[in-house]
């Protein structure tokens, strides 16, 4: 991309301040430094000790805040983390400038590396989805389970709906975007992120409408905000092009954890049609599909994917392991009890 073709973009340590993100009750942000990226990462204090780590990946213009429904609702199963990608969130942009679905599959992994948290829960959204199959192949001894929630993977003939969007990867449609939309107010543009991406947009609360035109306000006043999009367009697209070891599909079929599709059936990004090639591509999966569900199963119907994500552990092994564990420390508690009034009687 030239660079007339967006704004110039100073450096992550010039960057104006624009407002702060909201943090739901119970989650905290902090900020890691990686080389080459910062990362901010929302995280939620788990339940109880000892429970394994997971990871959230959010999509194309989301953040973090995407997973926060899901992330409260498996606090007591998971000790979760959500991080926002390199440009998107609070996250400034990667030093590089790399925006391709390799270049945030390598954040991703230099977080969990530097972190120790692996081998993770992993779970990726869209784009975010086509990250997390490239690292659980490259790296399967970061990931216990992959939960991909409309997986941004490539398709023959792409929806009609999608087309828009991936028109921003072509050089001079985000600027020209930008210019033609000038006057569009954050709530308009919200109405139509929600119309695209929500099955059904009248289950978002006024509060959770609210807070989201808070955020794209926010979001606009960031001088690379267009940019980033711009280029993980592009990234998509290129991955989609890549043949060979390094094609998405081919990576899918090298992912070892056992995995858990979920597809919507009003998806008008990903198409619903794709479900049954991912269910075979990856070797361990187990597919959910949602007739009434957008692109974005795990904010219009949390709970499902709760439930769905229980099952995988279940299936897996992972919750029949935390219950022994949990009976183990009961029971060591217990003996360490019975130990010490014996002692106490015996005095």
């Amino acid at each position: 991309m030239s660079s007339t073709e967006l704004p110039f973009v100073p450096p992550a340590n010039v960057l104006p301040k624009v407002g702060t993100v909201r943090v739901a009750e119970g989650e905290r942000l902090r900020s890691v430094e990686l080389p080459g990226v910062t990362l901010t990462i929302r995280s939620r204090p788990p339940a109880r000790e000892g429970l394994p780590p997971a990871l959230f990946v959010h999509g194309l213009g989301g953040s973090s805040q995407n997973w926060s429904a899901l992330m409260a609702l498996l606090d007591g199963v998971v000790d979760g983390e959500a991080l926002d990608l390199p440009g998107f969130g609070d996250s400034p942009p990667p030093d590089d400038g790399n925006y391709s679905v390799t270049g945030h599959a390598r954040a991703v992994i230099r977080h969990l590396d530097a972190s120790g948290r692996g081998p993770v829960h992993l779970f990726g959204n869209s784009l975010g989805g086509a990250i997390t199959t490239r690292v659980a192949a490259v790296r399967p001894d970061l990931v216990r389970t992959l939960t991909l929630v409309s997986p941004a993977l490539p398709e023959i003939r792409v929806q009609r709906s999608a087309v828009p969007t991936g028109l921003l990867a072509v050089p001079g449609v985000a600027l020209l975007f930008t210019r033609l939309t000038r006057g569009w107010t954050a709530e308009q543009r919200v109405r139509g992120v929600m119309a695209l991406c929500y099955g059904d947009p009248g289950r978002v609360t006024p509060e959770g409408f609210r807070n989201a035109v808070q955020e794209m306000e926010r979001r606009l006043r960031l001088p690379y905000f267009w940019d980033a999009m711009a280029r993980s367009a592009r990234g998509i697209v290129n991955a989609y092009t890549l043949g060979g070891q390094q094609g998405l599909w081919r990576q899918a079929e090298r992912v070892l954890a056992p995995t858990l599709l979920v597809y919507g059936g009003r998806d008008q990004l990903v198409g619903f049609r794709m479900a049954q090639k991912a269910a075979r591509a990856f070797r361990d999966s187990r597919l959910v599909t949602l007739p009434d569900a957008g692109h974005v199963a795990m904010m219009e119907y949390p709970e499902t994917v709760a439930l769905a994500f229980r099952e995988l552990l279940d299936e897996a092994g992972e919750l029949g392991a935390q219950r022994a564990r949990r009976a183990d420390r009961a029971d060591a508690g217990g003996d360490a009890a019975d130990e010490g009034t014996d002692e106490s009687m015996g005095g």
